[in-house]
């Protein structure tokens, strides 16, 4: 393994040129980024708005983001804090960035941007520990990739697995919306992305022993403290709680749902109404029923839940009048 991970004096200049952008041509690899992190902005919002995956897919590839993140990782383990500040400061720069990019794109829609009607927004504001895991294996495999330029082919892959700019465009959408919390929790998903690849860049950096090659090529490398590394793993460990929290809150609401889920249909069915939505918000069972008139009997089903045992959960009941109506013309 550590063979496959070893880094060659050849590899050293190749990865530093190409994670910090400050070393060669600075203005234009500063413009370069600028200009594909805005583009990819506007295209994930739009995708967003769109509600089409095809459309964030695509800003996935274009953003350049993780070259600065994967910097951090890099200046970490070289000991350089030129450039693990050029980094930081660019990561920071290039997020509010999208964010404003993402709220100024809302500005121009009439309609909120907002998980109750967005399946892009919904699928980013609700992170859970599977996630973290996700983002570590994805970071392993950017990181390995950017090792080993033989394997470099599957860096757009990991662009598509990794979600940076969309989770930002999301929290300028949705904070544009209103919706704070929303915007908190696609904020906590990039944040656990962004520590994903810094803790696994760092790790794989350091066994590649990428810093003794370093050495080697005259280069200067500092001392590695250990509370840089310290800072990494309580980075990993500061977004794992809230993940974990949310994890729990998730599976708690779909036990619920499974719980309450016969007896809400069992109610319906009685009073010849069909259940069309059954959902958990904000720890409130909401049932969501379509039929005709009469309406049925809601108090009959507060007694179901409570002899079910559900008696502390409470209950918002959407009814929706169906049936056909002729609206004759002339």
């Amino acid at each position: 393994m550590a063979g496959a991970l070893q880094v060659t004096e050849a590899d050293i200049e190749r990865i530093t040129h190409r994670l910090f952008l400050s070393l060669g041509d600075r203005q234009r690899n500063l413009t370069a980024f600028w200009v594909l992190l805005v583009l990819a902005a506007v295209i994930a919002s739009a995708g967003v708005v769109a509600d089409s995956t095809a459309t964030v897919i695509g800003a996935m590839i274009v953003a350049p983001l993780m070259t600065p993140i994967l910097g951090t990782a890099l200046a970490i383990v070289l000991a350089d804090r030129r450039q693990l500040a050029s980094c930081l400061v660019l990561v920071v720069g290039a997020s509010v960035a999208v964010v404003a990019v993402g709220f100024l794109v809302g500005l121009t829609i009439p309609v909120e941007v907002v998980a109750e009607n967005n399946s892009q927004v919904a699928s980013r504001v609700s992170p859970k520990l599977i996630d973290l895991v996700a983002a570590v294996a994805t970071g392993l495999v950017g990181a390995f990739a950017l090792i080993r330029s033989d394997v470099s082919d599957t860096l757009p892959g990991v662009a598509i697995a990794i979600s940076l700019v969309p989770p930002l465009a999301v929290v300028g959408l949705t904070l544009e919306s209103g919706a704070g919390d929303q915007a908190r929790g696609a904020l906590l998903l990039f944040g656990t992305n962004v520590a994903a690849i810094i803790a696994t860049g760092t790790v794989l950096l350091l066994v590649s022993e990428l810093r003794s090659t370093a050495i080697r090529t005259g280069a200067e490398v500092g001392r590695v403290g250990g509370r840089s590394l310290a800072a990494v793993a309580a980075s990993l460990l500061l977004v794992a709680v809230p993940l974990g929290i949310g994890s729990v809150s998730v599976l708690r609401d779909q036990q619920l749902v499974s719980t309450s889920q016969p007896v809400v249909h069992d109610w319906a069915q009685a009073q010849e109404w069909t259940v069309t939505d059954l959902t958990v918000r904000n720890g409130r069972l909401r049932v969501e029923a379509v039929g005709l008139l009469p309406e049925p009997d809601t108090s009959s089903l507060r007694k179901d839940l409570d002899d079910a045992g559900l008696g502390d959960v409470a209950v918002d009941v959407e009814l929706l009048l169906g049936g056909q109506r002729t609206l004759e013309g002339g």
